[in-house]
């Protein structure tokens, strides 16, 4: 399915990206405004795309990286077996597509998962451009140090942690990311459903479920569908300190 694209105008783009309210958490962050406006020259807004539509699939030949603007992303890839596996999920001022900066080809995919708004930074126009901007290129490896982190944390979750420590773990850093964004950090929709939750951090839908329903008998969460009202913040924090405290003193 073909995406339509266009390219918007410099002024189009300044509302895009110089006053845009995800500019801290985006490439923006830290750079000069004229270092910006070459930026802005080639970014390329793409039109709303539905959920179920992808912007690469493994194999295909990358392109760009991707900045979410609004809506909300998954990340996956493909096993021998040809299953699925939830690699992430991509929030409001994150990119997607790094895994396209070497090789030629993107080895995962990334699906919409509800209605979203997409910056596109082409790597052609961008590759170029960081050679001329110290900031983006600094901006960049930040960006990648941060998914090199993202990574370590997910290996420490499925190698660590109960499977309640897990879904705790997973709902404190959505939190963290929504208030980021200067949204609630205790009141929000998953965009994901409990399937993609259970493949992402090694657990079974029935669990993932049966957790929820746990959580909210014991008072720390209220749950309605995919809309979540975080009651007991310091419940949760205690369930992954409690891991992170243990992993410290087996490791002693």
């Amino acid at each position: 399915m073909t995406i339509k694209k266009k390219t918007l105008n410099l002024h189009e783009l300044k509302v895009s990206c110089q006053n845009c309210t995800l500019a801290d958490l985006c490439l923006p962050h830290g750079m000069r405004s004229e270092e910006m406006e070459k930026l802005d020259a080639i970014v390329v807004r793409q039109q709303p795309i539905q959920p179920g539509q992808h912007l690469y699939r493994p194999g295909d030949k990358s392109h760009s990286l991707f900045a979410l603007r609004s809506g909300a992303l998954k990340s996956y890839c493909l096993t021998k077996d040809g299953e699925e596996q939830v690699l992430g999920f991509t929030l409001p001022g994150e990119l997607t597509g790094m895994d396209g900066l070497c090789g030629g080809s993107y080895e995962s995919a990334s699906v919409v998962l509800e209605t979203s708004s997409i910056c596109e930074l082409p790597f052609n126009k961008l590759e170029g451009l960081c050679h001329d901007l110290p900031g983006l290129q600094r901006q960049l490896l930040n960006v990648v140090g941060r998914e090199i982190t993202s990574d370590q944390h997910m290996l420490m979750l499925l190698g660590k942690r109960s499977a309640e420590e897990r879904l705790a773990s997973f709902l404190l850093s959505l939190s963290t990311r929504y208030k980021q964004r200067s949204l609630s950090a205790t009141e929000f929709n998953l965009p994901m459903s409990r399937q993609d939750i259970g493949n992402y951090l090694g657990l079974a839908i029935e669990t993932v479920s049966r957790l929820f329903a746990q959580f909210q008998e014991k008072g720390v969460l209220k749950v309605n569908r995919r809309q979540i009202s975080i009651l007991d913040m310091d419940s949760l924090k205690v369930m992954v300190e409690g891991c992170v405290k243990q992993t410290m003193g087996s490791a002693m």
